[in-house]
């Protein structure tokens, strides 16, 4: 397993706020690299959606851990001369300002590009510069309902937003992935016979992010004629695969993923071992179309069943089952692992990094307004 510092060396600036960016950002200091997070006087303005965390803000404590933060006000000469002197003096740029502003502050990709071609760049906006959409603002949630994720998501009765800010999310997924395939095939390009290294002009789009996350749904509409209703916690496609409830009131959702699983389910985890003959059940689209029978029939099963039982059977069964359970029992729960950050005087505990288990354990501190901007500006003289 490759350590935190697998990209020890690499000099990272962004001009970054909110979730996206920051969250490429992060992983990019987890993995070793320096980020210089240049900020306004004001600081970037998730500093302050809430205080929830030793004071600081629960999104700011997440994304910015380990990076340096450098306080401009780009309305100034010469703190606009200090950043273009950053940007020259590090191998990535990352940005999710407004389309166009980058270019009001100085910054000419093209043109730092064709000097360094060596140089990557990654700017997120919330539509591609290759559509009509480019200049428009964009955030989290209105990229949920305008691509149509809003509408399968939710209860039958209305749409529902996903409960974490998922578009986001995977936008700084794919901006991180970007970025390390562009390393690639730098580091690719400098050890074969081309004369120069190669770099990369990298743009995201928060819409063309969340659209790749509902391709099923795109495909079964353009494809399939129809897409999914929403149905809550019940699987559109997949019966039974939803909530249940056991005789002393546990909520839990319970998922047939094959026909072999259907057949074990009904000997061993319900008993009743005709239902896997009953012609309404004879196979997963049969099911679907009669779902009101089948979840009403292994309804009446589990509510004769505790729980505890319940989960003897399902397991005996190989069965995929798991509770519904409050966001506050997470930080119990027995496969929760979590790493350190130093906020101010506080160690707070973040969730772990997936794939970090084998990863050197070290803390990172959440930087101050501003806190490292000497130490850069007097790197530059």
């Amino acid at each position: 397993m490759p350590s935190f510092a697998s990209l020890q060396g690499l000099k990272v600036v962004s001009l970054e706020q909110a979730v996206a960016a920051p969250l490429c950002t992060q992983r990019l200091v987890q993995a070793g690299a320096e980020v210089i997070k240049i900020e306004r006087p004001q600081g970037d303005f998730a500093r302050y959606y809430d205080a929830a965390v030793a004071g600081e803000s629960s999104y700011f404590v997440w994304l910015n851990a380990g990076k340096k933060s450098v306080a401009l006000d780009l309305r100034e000469a010469t703190d606009k001369s200090a950043l273009l002197q950053i940007i020259q003096s590090s191998d990535v740029l990352v940005q999710n300002l407004k389309p166009g502003s980058l270019a009001g502050l100085g910054v000419d990709l093209d043109l730092l590009h064709a000097q360094r071609p060596e140089f990557i760049s990654l700017s997120i906006s919330g539509f591609s510069p290759d559509g009509p959409g480019h200049k428009r603002k964009a955030y989290d949630l209105l990229m949920q309902a305008e691509s149509g994720l809003a509408q399968i998501t939710g209860s039958a009765h209305e749409p529902g937003r996903v409960g974490v800010s998922i578009v986001d999310i995977a936008t700084g997924q794919f901006a991180y992935e970007a970025i390390l395939e562009a390393l690639l095939a730098r580091n690719v390009a400098s050890t074969s016979s081309q004369p120069s290294s190669t770099g990369s002009k990298i743009d995201i789009s928060m819409f063309d992010a969340v659209a790749h996350l509902l391709a099923v749904p795109y495909l079964l509409d353009r494809y399939g004629g129809a897409a999914p209703m929403r149905v809550g916690l019940a699987h559109p496609s997949i019966c039974p695969y939803g909530v249940f409830a056991s005789a002393d009131g546990v909520s839990f959702i319970m998922s047939i993923q094959n026909e072999r699983e259907w057949q074990r389910f009904c000997q061993v985890g319900i008993e009743n071992p005709g239902l896997a003959l009953d012609e309404r059940c004879g196979d997963n689209p049969t099911r679907v179309a009669n779902r009101v029978y089948v979840d009403a029939t292994v309804q009446y099963a589990f509510a004769q069943l505790s729980y505890q039982t319940i989960s003897q059977r399902l397991d005996r069964a190989d069965v995929a089952f798991a509770p519904v359970s409050e966001i506050s029992a997470l930080k119990e729960h027995p496969d929760f692992h979590t790493e350190t950050v130093r906020v101010g005087d506080i160690d707070i505990e973040l969730p772990r990094l997936p794939g970090s288990s084998n990863r050197p354990p070290r803390m990172t501190k959440l930087p101050t307004l501003g806190e490292h901007t000497q130490e850069v500006l007097n790197s530059l003289k």
